[in-house]
């Protein structure tokens, strides 16, 4: 054994176990363990990949396994083995040393398939299955599984949480046609290497979050001047995703509610598998719901709550985001959004109904809505995600051309750019009357699918998402046969004339029992008893039916026309021509009329309210005189029909 005296202090380095032959020098001191002893020597570890012997005629005495000493490097030979002398040192300083390690991207591992990589990242996810542990990492490129196997069942380094920095080494493998590390060590960053990596993640996750640059789809000044809000939703919505935050989506169940979040829908989908590795991501990270009342109900939130802390605790997911669309701007939403402030879950808010921004805005992140813009319902949902989506992922645009059409035509919007937009969708091969049966099928579909998303069948229908070759139109999945664009006009041909056919079955039943009377105003009212004269559970729903009626009273009279369906606590309500202010008429009922439960909403010439049942016939009373209170406004027309209902 060599004695060394220290006339100066003399630094010994400690290596990190992942150091590698290339973090060594000749000359230098280093901290060992003895890992085996033979009779020519013992052989000594600096790390997990770095050892050699230390011959026996180079010290005196004995080693055991596992002791500890200082070794000198004294030779480096061409073949990599590595030559040690014992030492003893008086003083000495210790020096830690950390591998420089080549960090691997993880949205770019399709060229390492079978090499051991290194990996920087924040766990965003950890699943336990029925064999390895699944944690989902995520850098500044995307986010890859990486599979730890302790035993069968058992949760692999249980120290590891979500959001924990960590350092992974492993092999990439191929499993089930994705990329997957197979784990060999894991470790915990902390303190300033734990800091480093999230400030880099970061700074790199902020700008992939960026949504696009995009020019309207048409010239509309009053629906480009709200591009900055939506580029805000835009880039909330792509950063979740590389966080991997699931995003659920509740959307009100008509043709404008599908037109606003189908297209959303699928560019998030779109930017979920070109950020994560996991096949599965899409269908872990994006759900759509559609919700049958203009508003967010009890019912609803208590589901989506569950579903989410259920989903939380057996699959290590984050609490996801909520993306309300077509709905969500009411007061009547305020007490579901209470329930979800107990939990860590965002809320966006893209929608077009009449606001109630100061009970709203305090508990949602983003809140998009034309009359914030002194605007109003003309410019549709539909219309607004259309853009949307395209920022968030513009190659889809080809796909959304004729959609603003369809979004416009199913809520009635009487903005002069829909002649615009109509004209868009034609130079795609729709024809106005064809939108027009697309807005029914819809409308149609959604009725029966009722809490259903109906993914694949409302793709159908709209012709997006499931094309083969976007110029063809055709909106088939790759499982379809024959002709596409053929299939899908039989499809909303069928649908929109069956819609049609049961239209006329209930207005048959029902036009007989609508009575009239004429307002101080001079404006037509008309009434309809929609529970004991209209057929009930089917379709046209209560709301529906009451719209077809209005509008056919609008074209037979010309004049002003308010049409009221009623049941034994509810009233839908259509104006034309006539100057409501439905959520102002809803608070003042509820302050008037003592006992009476109203609540309520929608548009302002566009709506539904409900009631407790034995006050039905002083809540319609107070309502009919105010409605006789109401201006004349011959150019002031209804935004939809059929389409705020409670069924």
């Amino acid at each position: 054994m060599t004695s060394t005296d220290t006339p100066g202090e003399v630094v010994v380095y400690d290596l990190d176990p992942d150091c590698t032959l290339e973090d060594v020098e000749e000359g230098n001191y280093y901290h060992a363990t003895v890992n085996g002893v033979v009779d020519y020597g013992v052989f000594v570890d600096l790390s997990e990949s770095v050892s050699g012997l230390a011959h026996e005629s180079n010290y005196d005495g004995s080693y055991e396994v596992d002791e500890a000493l200082v070794v000198e490097l004294t030779e480096i030979r061409e073949n990599g083995d590595l030559s040690f002398d014992p030492v003893e040192l008086d003083e000495y300083e210790t020096v830690e040393v950390d591998h420089d390690y080549d960090i691997a991207d993880a949205g770019e591992l399709g060229g390492a398939v079978g090499e051991t990589v290194h990996l920087e990242g924040e766990v965003v996810q950890i699943k336990q299955t029925g064999g390895p542990t699944i944690f989902h990492v995520s850098d500044e490129t995307g986010v890859v599984p990486c599979a730890a196997f302790e035993e069968a069942g058992v949760r692999a380094y249980p120290e590891v949480e979500i959001d924990d920095v960590v350092r992974v080494t492993g092999q990439v493998d191929e499993r089930d046609n994705s990329l997957q590390v197979e784990v060999d060590s894991l470790d915990v960053l902390t303190d300033g290497d734990a800091d480093d990596v999230r400030e880099r993640l970061s700074a790199a996750l902020e700008e992939r979050a960026e949504p696009h640059d995009i020019e309207p789809l048409v010239e509309w000044p009053a629906l480009t001047q709200m591009f900055p809000d939506l580029q805000k939703v835009a880039k909330q919505l792509r950063r979740t995703v590389l966080e991997s935050r699931p995003i659920r989506v509740r959307h009100h169940a008509d043709g404008d509610g599908m037109c606003a979040s189908i297209p959303v829908q699928y560019a998030l989908e779109q930017f979920i598998q070109d950020t994560h590795q996991d096949p599965e991501a899409k269908r872990h990270l994006f759900k759509r719901l559609p919700s049958k009342a203009p508003f967010y109900e009890m019912e609803d939130v208590t589901r989506d709550l569950n579903f989410a802390l259920e989903d939380q605790a057996r699959h290590g997911q984050k609490l996801p985001l909520l993306l309300m669309l077509d709905n969500g701007s009411t007061a009547e939403d305020v007490p579901a959004y209470k329930n979800l402030a107990h939990y860590d879950i965002p809320i966006v808010v893209v929608d077009h109904h009449h606001p109630d921004p100061e009970a709203v805005e305090p508990y949602v992140d983003n809140h998009v809505n034309p009359y914030l813009y002194d605007e109003d319902y003309r410019i549709t949902t539909g219309m607004m995600c259309v853009e949307l989506a395209r920022m968030i992922w513009p190659p889809i645009t080809e796909e959304l051309r004729h959609v603003p059409a369809v979004a416009g035509i199913s809520d009635r919007s009487k903005a002069d750019v829909m002649t615009d937009y109509v004209e868009l969708a034609e130079s795609e091969g729709y024809d106005e009357s064809f939108l027009r049966e697309i807005g029914e099928a819809l409308d149609y579909e959604a009725h029966w699918l009722k809490y259903d998303a109906g993914r694949n069948l409302i793709n159908d229908v709209l012709n997006v998402g499931n094309t083969v070759d976007p110029a063809s139109k055709s909106g088939r999945s790759s499982a379809d046969g024959g002709d596409g664009e053929e299939r899908h006009r039989e499809l909303v041909e069928f649908l929109a004339e069956t819609a049609e056919s049961e239209v006329e079955d209930q207005l048959d039943a029902a036009m007989p029992h609508v009575e009239h009377e004429r307002l101080d105003s001079d404006a037509h009212l008309y009434r309809i008893d929609v529970e004991n004269h209209a057929h009930r559970f089917t379709y046209p729903a209560p709301g529906k039916t009451t719209g077809e009626i209005h509008d056919r009273k609008v074209q037979q009279t010309g004049e002003p026309v308010i049409t009221i369906g009623y049941g034994p606590d509810f009233a839908v309500l259509r104006s034309d021509g006539v100057r409501l202010d439905i959520p102002e008429m809803v608070t003042e009922l509820n302050d008037e009329v003592g006992g009476g439960g109203v609540s309520g909403g929608g548009h302002l010439v566009v709506g539904s309210i409900k009631f407790v049942p034995g006050m039905r016939e002083e809540v319609l009373d107070a309502l009919v005189e105010k409605m006789a209170d109401a201006e004349i406004d011959e150019e002031l027309q209804s935004t939809t029909v059929g389409h705020e209902q409670d069924d």
